[in-house]
């Protein structure tokens, strides 16, 4: 069976880019799976729902479609919010789960979120915890969102992603944490190569004696 790249962290640490880079170098498939989250998070909003309603939610959640992971309005504080909210709800979890585990099933997957590495793939042979200082992540994603045109301030996009950190890290369905035997990779000072080169060689260390 093809290994499995657990990458878990918060918002905006680095760990999407990080986790196709090394999926194209490993020659393994991608699935950002915080998409899937905020495509359920759209679909209520899309109905005027409350994202934070469980049954409207996990109603979201089985009627997911792939086409769903496509849309452009993914991302920005409406949709994290969202997201953070259907993420905390055990039944949308369960939900998604076999989703996940099927995507890797055949062929092997590099896979980033927030709990791959604890829930989704705890036996995954190379975990990494991605993270950054909460001021460089909030840069990071201000910088993205001002370039997709989103006008928004730079104070506004830290509290929002304070806040997500909090209820991310609290709640009691998966709750945001590295796993025990994660790697941890600080991006806060490291430029993308850095952070590559080091994931990188961690990674193949762990698949090879795996």
């Amino acid at each position: 069976m093809k290994p499995v790249v657990a990458i878990d962290g918060p918002a905006a640490a680095g760990k999407g880019t990080l986790a196709r880079r090394l999926a194209h170098a490993l020659g393994l498939p991608y699935l950002d799976t915080g998409l899937l989250y905020r495509a359920v998070g759209r679909r209520v909003l899309d109905h005027g729902g409350n994202p934070a309603d469980p049954a409207i939610a996990e109603a979201a959640a089985r009627s997911l479609q792939p086409l769903d992971l496509e849309r452009p309005d993914l991302r920005g504080p409406a949709a994290d919010a969202a997201a953070s909210s259907v993420a905390a709800i055990p039944g949308v979890r369960a939900a998604l789960l076999t989703f996940q585990r099927d995507f890797a099933a055949a062929s092997g997957a590099v896979l980033d979120g927030r709990d791959i590495g604890t829930v989704i793939f705890p036996d995954a042979p190379a975990k990494l915890f991605v993270t950054a200082s909460l001021t460089e992540r909030a840069r990071r994603r201000w910088m993205e969102l001002r370039a997709k045109g989103i006008e928004t301030s730079i104070e506004t996009v830290e509290g929002d992603m304070r806040q997500r950190d909090a209820k991310d890290a609290a709640r009691l369905a998966a709750p945001l944490r590295a796993a025990s035997d994660a790697f941890e990779l600080d991006t806060t000072t490291m430029d993308a190569d850095a952070a590559f080169n080091a994931a990188l060689a961690f990674v193949r260390g762990r698949i090879e004696n795996a």
